[in-house]
């Protein structure tokens, strides 16, 4: 059937342009469905070619396990580890960096051990104790309780542990100390250092035996001040001279009675005696002797003290760690009560013989005569 007469387009009827419409519509679907079946075919085979990047994510849901497969996870994601317990969804944002354990600006721990004392200052009670404790304080490679745990004569039967417990923390490089003056004149004390470690180094603080007992005496008299007087305290019978050696303040003073006891359990090399009077008035010197035997360096010198005239002994000049400087506490340097001259005459007669056998027992003469 001819479509042109003479040169003009002769157009189609109505029912076969519906025709074309439908068809040429239904030939677009098709092929789109079949770009959409081979596009989702060929994702598939890729998708199983490249299993190994595959991940699987763990979550745990209610305390159950469950595994989902997904193509597109990235392998910097979270690991399962790292996943919430409860959570409803992985979160797409990068996972935190862990969080490092705390340390101090040095590197090491906050924290260090609490071990049993490598030296005790163990006496004599108002010979200066508190003082030699204070001023070794101060060096960086001593740490020391401040109050006196009296162990070795009061707390004995609670065992070396709960004493333990009562260290400070320390380094390894650090030297553990402690106090109790009343050790030396306790019978029960060297063996039961020994027993904890014959390793161990004592400080003996001594004083002009005769000074202490006044010292002493004063002391006591300030907590009860209707004890009867020094002298009647002090004789059996003043005048044959009977001294009294049962009252505590005068049997103190007799070192080398005490220092025997000692001797039997720790060499005189591990013991060392500070002058109670050089420690007023050469505390650097007589700390320097200290930080010797204690086998640390000589740090503590004569910048960090000066002359309290108030107390009338030496005092810590203030560190960049303290505000203000530091002396010992109200009780210390106390005014002496006055005692008769005679009486003291009386007893330095009793004292000197146990002065003399103690500067030959332990080789330094301490001029108390």
């Amino acid at each position: 059937m001819a479509c042109r007469v003479l040169g003009w387009a002769v157009p189609p009827p109505p029912r076969l342009t519906r025709r074309f419409l439908f068809i040429f519509t239904l030939s677009l679907s098709c092929t789109y469905l079949c770009y959409s079946l081979l596009f989702c075919c060929d994702s598939l085979m890729q998708s199983r070619g490249l299993g190994e990047h595959r991940c699987l994510l763990i979550r745990n849901v209610g305390g159950k396990k469950l595994l989902q497969k997904s193509p597109y996870c990235s392998l910097e994601g979270p690991s399962p580890s790292a996943a919430s317990p409860g959570a409803p969804a992985l979160s797409s944002a990068p996972a935190p960096a862990p969080r490092l354990a705390s340390t101090n600006h040095s590197g090491t721990p906050k924290l260090g051990t609490k071990r049993l004392p490598q030296a005790i200052i163990v006496g004599v009670k108002k010979g200066g104790t508190r003082a030699v404790l204070e001023f070794i304080r101060v060096h960086p490679d001593v740490r020391a309780v401040g109050t006196e745990p009296h162990f070795f004569d009061r707390n004995y039967d609670r065992g070396l542990d709960w004493y333990r417990s009562l260290m400070p923390r320390t380094l390894e490089s650090q030297i553990t100390m402690e106090k109790t003056p009343s050790y030396f004149v306790t019978k029960e004390a060297p063996r039961r250092i020994f027993n904890m470690s014959r390793d161990t180094k004592l400080i003996v603080v001594v004083r002009n035996p005769v000074t202490r007992a006044i010292s002493d005496y004063t002391q006591t008299l300030s907590k009860k001040p209707d004890i009867p007087t020094f002298e009647g305290l002090s004789f059996r019978n003043r005048s044959l001279g009977l001294v009294d050696m049962s009252w505590n303040a005068i049997r103190i003073g007799m070192y080398v009675v005490h220092l025997e006891s000692w001797l039997q359990y720790f060499p005189l090399a591990q013991i060392h005696f500070v002058s109670g009077e050089r420690l007023i008035t050469d505390p650097a010197g007589e700390m320097g002797r200290v930080q010797d035997f204690l086998g640390i360096k000589r740090v503590i010198t004569d910048k960090h003290f000066y002359f309290n005239k108030t107390k009338g002994f030496p005092c810590l000049k203030k560190t960049e760690s303290s505000i203000l400087p530091r002396c010992l506490g109200k009780s210390k340097g106390r005014t002496h009560v006055q005692i008769d001259p005679e009486v003291i005459d009386q007893l330095r007669d009793f004292y000197r013989p146990y002065n003399i056998k103690f500067y030959e027992t332990v080789g330094q003469d301490f001029r108390w005569e």
